[in-house]
């Protein structure tokens, strides 16, 4: 084939991939389970990261000394003789001998079948599996060509495998071989980068913690995983290291991206196809009918279909009726939207307008009003909520229901007497009491007697302006006596369970708490209604509050996921999920997760309910200690605080300050400890005698003077942490008796008091062991670590307690030694702390890690999670006292433990 030689070189080898990409591994496990099917077909949108992964699969394949053909196909290739003339000498440069004559544009059936007989005649002679990997396959536009690739892929014997790479799904019978099991599909859906993958390649092109948690997540959201973006974002980071601040705005207005799209996407397109996606950009979600009303094209259905098989960074959103909806990359929605700004307001007024109506006429009420509110449309947008039947309430028209107030003349709400009520609900949910309190005074009683649901709903809405207020004793009294109510309107019903589970766990009273869910069950079918989830989440809560970590974890875990894919990852739901696995994650020593669970979710920290903003805030200021620097965690401490004082939330402020408190004593600042504590002690003193929540007020500045008065005043000290105590035993809160029980074990122990001492450590050691405490002791530094080691050693414990404080011990590397006979586990080794056991699954993680093996692929191999992984080698690191991989892997070797 003498045309072969004039064919350029790089179409027949793969991009050079650098040392700093990211292993597809997770994709390479599932092309490697299916490595003995005929076809593996990858199909996505520009900068997908197709080419990236048919380059890494091809070097696992040729490892399995398998023998691998390349073809990169160019627009110059879309012809008949072109792709075969390509294909030959792709094949003859892998050392395939393909000898033809050259195709012939309109070739017979009976040539193209001669072509195919000598392709498989020389495959069946090659004893190895042989790969021919096919890129950029959408720059085929021959039916011939097409139909040669069909018949080649058709009658190819088991040795020969096709891969493909494609923007568009090739127009190739497949279903025969999804039948038979022979192909394996990726498609946009599995390749973005999972945050994981996101962190790898920005920490390798960047460095590592070049960027905080939250920014990563921040590009993570942004780009929803798009590979190509997201390096564009590290070159933009690169060069212009000082745009983090705006890093929102650097991504989606960068000259670079804009530019990407309008050459690699825009470009391609037809005008109809180019005008209709602008239209699109209007929506969150779309479906046919909607498009076709609101663009006014009759061909919205097939336009729509050819987006979605050109991968045109278009997904569908599950959904529970059989529609097929869509949705537009976050990225790319954004670029269509500044072209549809350029247009005409009225216009794109009336686009909003249109589907309005077509959203209020099928019953999606709160995407109704928010598009009413777009196009002007006040009137309309009112009369949707108000017309609302309350069986559709749901925490869904918060937003668009906000946006509208905030447009809304008062005078207009108040004519508007259903929706001041809804209007009242919101805004009691959203952190603005005070205006619920204003507006609840205009409600008339004529119109609480023409709606009977809103007159019996007002005590709900009492309670929520209550629970913004942190006032959880008037929560029972108002909710209390319709405990056992069933009320019709779901939504209702499960709000009445939240908030009354909020506040029995406030006053201590779980067992309640607990029952509610067995007056109230949540049924199957209504597991992911928004305020169900949010009642749920509540239980999640109330068993931290009680202090088990353990538990809470369990339970929010899953209830995170459900919320995220159900309702939005700054749902409510969400954000208290987030706060409990936050603080749940810290108090169990997994410190990545916990920062990576609130990481860019500013919303909890600055504009959720109490406990939430409580919960975030203290594990906040905690990663920062624990991860940056005692300096940054006073920082933002002082920060929060100044920010509750403005939100009025003075239980906020007391626990910030507590944690002031114990941060200046860490950095040796006695005089800034006192002044810091005599805030709190003010704050205590106006508070001496409340209920619910704001009992523990006094408890905490105990607490805080017991830290301060530790060494100087010890008796002073054991008489304030008795203070705390007895509020922890009052209200249930284990975390918290666990706490005062081992800072009085320290001081007893400081004072020679070792009979006490052995009592209240035994009593915290219980504690731990029941609810799967860590890092409430682990963060009392070695005061705790030489008093636990010394119980230990003396055998002052027994049973599950004495297992799980040797098992603690591990959490402190510079411990006291332990006797050799501490849990059958110690040895000496002469150095000055006991000598690390590491368990089967840790050591079968070691050897892998020997093998320079990531994160997921031993997750892959042990068929384990990776958050298992991360937690295996997390305690890995602890025992060996190490910081790093590479360290643990030789003390491994230094230990003949792995090769």
């Amino acid at each position: 084939m003498p045309a072969s030689k004039h064919l350029v070189s790089t179409k027949f080898s793969p991009p050079r991939i650098g040392a700093k990409y990211v292993t597809r591994t997770e994709l390479l496990a599932q092309l490697q389970r299916k490595r003995h099917c005929r076809m593996a077909l990858v199909t996505g949108s520009a900068g997908y990261g197709k080419t990236t992964l048919l380059a890494q699969w091809r070097k696992v394949c040729l490892k399995a000394s398998a023998e691998v053909a390349w073809l990169s196909l160019t627009a110059d290739d879309k012809g008949y003789v072109d792709f075969c003339t390509a294909v030959f000498a792709a094949m003859q440069r892998a050392g395939i001998a393909v000898e033809m004559d050259l195709p012939l544009e309109g070739a017979s059936a009976a040539a193209i079948d001669a072509a195919i007989a000598a392709i498989v005649e020389a495959a069946v002679e090659l004893p190895k599996e042989l790969y021919l990997m096919i890129d950029d396959y959408h720059y085929v536009e021959a039916p011939l060509a097409h139909k040669f690739m069909q018949k080649l892929v058709d009658q190819a014997p088991g040795n020969l495998h096709f891969v493909i790479g494609s923007r568009l799904t090739p127009p190739l019978s497949l279903s025969r071989l999804r039948m038979m099991d022979q192909i394996v599909e990726l498609d946009s859906a599995g390749l973005p980068f999972d945050l994981a993958e996101t962190r790898t390649f920005v920490d390798e092109n960047l460095g590592p913690g070049k960027i905080n948690a939250d920014e990563l997540t921040l590009i993570h959201e942004l780009t929803s995983g798009w590979p190509s973006c997201i390096q564009l974002i590290v070159i933009m980071l690169k060069n212009r290291p000082d745009t983090r601040a705006k890093l929102g705005d650097l991504i989606w207005r960068s000259s670079d991206l804009q530019a990407y799209l309008s050459e690699e996407v825009m470009a391609y397109l037809p005008a109809e196809l180019s005008e209709f996606a602008v239209a699109l950009s209007i929506f969150r979600r779309f479906n046919v009918s909607l498009a076709r009303e609101v663009t006014g094209n009759e061909h919205a259905a097939d336009l729509l279909q050819r987006m979605e098989d050109e991968n045109l960074l278009i997904t569908r959103v599950d959904s529970e009726d059989r529609t097929a909806w869509y949705r537009l990359h976050p990225l790319f929605g954004e670029f269509l939207a500044t072209r549809l700004a350029q247009r005409d307001v009225g216009a794109v007024r009336e686009l909003h307008r249109r589907a309005s109506q077509w959203f209020a006429a099928h019953g999606f009420l709160a995407e109704a009003v928010r598009h009413a509110s777009a196009g002007g449309d006040i009137e309309f947008a009112a009369l949707v909520i108000e017309r609302a039947a309350p069986a559709t309430w749901s925490l869904e028209y918060l937003s668009p229901t906000l946006h509208l107030l905030e447009r809304l003349p008062e005078e207009t709400l108040f004519r508007h007497q259903r929706l001041l009520f809804i209007a009242c609900l919101t805004v009691a949910l959203t952190t603005r009491p005070a205006k619920a309190k204003a507006w609840l005074a205009h409600l008339q009683e004529d119109a609480l007697s023409a709606h009977p649901e809103l007159g019996s709903s007002l005590p709900l809405v009492h309670a929520a302006i209550a629970f913004q207020h942190d006032d959880t004793q008037r929560m029972i009294d108002l909710l209390e006596p319709h405990r056992d109510d069933v009320i019709d309107n779901a939504f209702l019903q499960y709000l009445l369970v939240a908030e009354l589970c909020a506040a029995y766990g406030a006053a201590g009273r779980f067992t309640e708490a607990r029952r509610l869910f067995n007056l109230h069950p949540v049924p199957p079918a209504e597991r992911n209604n928004d305020m169900a989830l949010v009642a749920q989440a509540t239980r999640a809560a109330a068993m931290l509050l009680e202090g088990n970590a353990r538990d809470a974890e369990r339970e929010s875990t899953g209830l995170l996921t459900r919320s995220v894919q159900a309702v939005g990852r700054h749902s409510i739901s969400a954000n208290i999920c987030a706060s409990v696995l936050a603080d749940a994650y810290y108090e169990l020593d997994r410190i990545d997760d916990a920062r990576e669970t609130i990481a860019n979710r500013h919303g909890l920290i600055q504009s959720s309910g109490p406990d939430v903003m409580i919960r975030t805030s203290l594990s906040r200021a905690r990663l920062d200690l624990l991860q940056v620097s005692p300096d940054a965690a006073l920082a933002f401490v002082q920060q929060q605080t100044a920010h509750l004082r403005s939100m009025r939330q003075v239980r906020a402020v007391a626990h910030m300050l507590g944690e002031e408190v114990k941060i200046r004593l860490l950095k040796h600042d006695h005089a800034g400890a006192l002044e810091t504590l005599a805030l709190l002690d003010e704050i205590a003193q106006a508070h001496p005698a409340e209920q619910g929540s704001r009992a523990e007020i006094p408890a905490l500045a105990a607490l805080a003077r017991a830290r301060v008065q530790r060494h100087d005043q010890p008796e002073e000290a054991l008489r304030a942490l008795q203070v705390t105590r007895s509020h922890a035993e009052a209200f249930g809160r284990g975390r918290l008796a666990a706490l005062a029980d081992l800072l009085s074990a320290i001081i007893f122990a400081e004072r020679r008091s070792d009979d006490d001492a052995h009592v209240c450590l035994a009593r915290a050691a219980e504690a731990a062991q029941r609810l799967g405490l860590v890092r409430t002791f682990v963060d009392e530094g070695m005061a705790a670590g030489k008093l636990l080691a010394k119980m230990v050693r003396e055998r002052r414990l027994e049973g599950p307690a004495l297992q799980y404080a040797t098992d603690l011990l591990e959490k402190f590397p510079e411990s006291a030694l332990l006797s050799e006979g501490v849990a059958g586990a110690a040895r000496r080794t002469g150095a000055s702390k006991l000598q690390p056991v590491l368990t089967q699954r840790e050591l079968e993680i070691l050897s892998l890690v020997g093998q320079a093996m990531s994160n997921k692929r031993i997750a892959i191999a042990l068929d384990i999670t990776i958050e298992t992984v991360k937690w295996n080698l997390r305690n890995i690191f602890t025992k060996l006292g190490v910081s790093s991989r590479y360290d643990a892997m030789v003390w491994a070797r230094k230990q003949d433990l792995i090769r």
